[in-house]
């Protein structure tokens, strides 16, 4: 990844899972140091097939920063900002299967049997010197579990650790050139290409007061350096797509 290119993480399974999502090993839920199990009160995890993708950290209802890539060591990152450590960076991510009896309740289609998952850790001999930052304010709920924590199969998961690198170690790594940099958002508008919103009538959790208290890297950096931040500019979106999951009937007790 680029210095200060965002990402967004995308679930697509076919199977309800529950998610936990840390950057850094601070929980991009909660705000709370990582842990593979999963809490409740406050829910720290997503639900994947109910969360459709994640854009960032969750700093309030209806509301979160960006995840943004920047150099560890620098103090922008979630990490650095919360522990005043630059110790872990990249992306980490536990997945927990719902309960085969919990399926059928809610499904009625096909059991956890038809599914393997493997409690794997992935990574690469790299030095993980990236990190995800807080950027800018965007609009998006993350959903309370409407099943409840006991739904989950805690005994089974998969979990990896994602390395970022930059695009030096990109190269080193590949020995390929990186892929060209990202749009700026203004020139990412300006091509006519839409931007998404997503309705549900879903329940949305609380903000977390820790997340709540970071700087985004736009104040960071007029803070640290005495600068605004490059390409940072408020737009418009004009081309909105709505996504919704109205009229989306799924079988249950009757």
């Amino acid at each position: 990844m680029y210095q200060a290119e965002a990402l967004w993480i995308n679930f697509d399974s076919h199977y309800p899972c529950a998610v936990k999502v840390a950057a850094g090993k601070v929980n991009a839920v909660s705000g709370k140091s990582w842990s593979n199990e999963l809490r409740r009160s406050p829910q720290d995890y997503i639900v994947s097939s109910e969360q459709p993708w994640l854009d960032g950290f969750n700093v309030a209802e209806g509301l979160i920063r960006q995840f943004v890539a920047m150099p560890l060591g620098d103090g922008y990152t979630a990490e650095e900002q919360i522990t005043g450590e630059s110790e872990h960076g990249g992306l980490q991510i536990v997945v927990y299967p719902m309960k085969a009896e919990v399926y059928a309740k809610y499904f009625e289609r096909q059991t956890k049997d038809d599914f393997f998952f493997e409690d794997v850790q992935c990574c690469m001999d790299v030095s993980a010197n990236m990190g995800l930052a807080p950027g800018g304010l965007m609009r998006q709920e993350i959903y309370e579990d409407e099943y409840g924590i006991d739904a989950w199969d805690t005994e089974n998961s998969s979990r990896c650790f994602v390395h970022l690198v930059n695009s030096l170690q990109f190269h080193a790594i590949t020995g390929r050139q990186p892929p060209h940099e990202p749009p700026t958002a203004r020139e990412y508008t300006e091509a006519g290409l839409p931007w998404f919103e997503y309705y549900s009538d879903a329940k949305a959790v609380a903000g977390s007061g820790v997340l709540a208290k970071m700087k985004g890297i736009a104040a960071k950096m007029a803070e640290k350096e005495g600068k605004p931040l490059v390409d940072n500019d408020p737009l418009t979106p004009a081309n909105i797509k709505q996504i919704s999951t109205k009229g989306v009937v799924r079988e249950g007790e009757f």
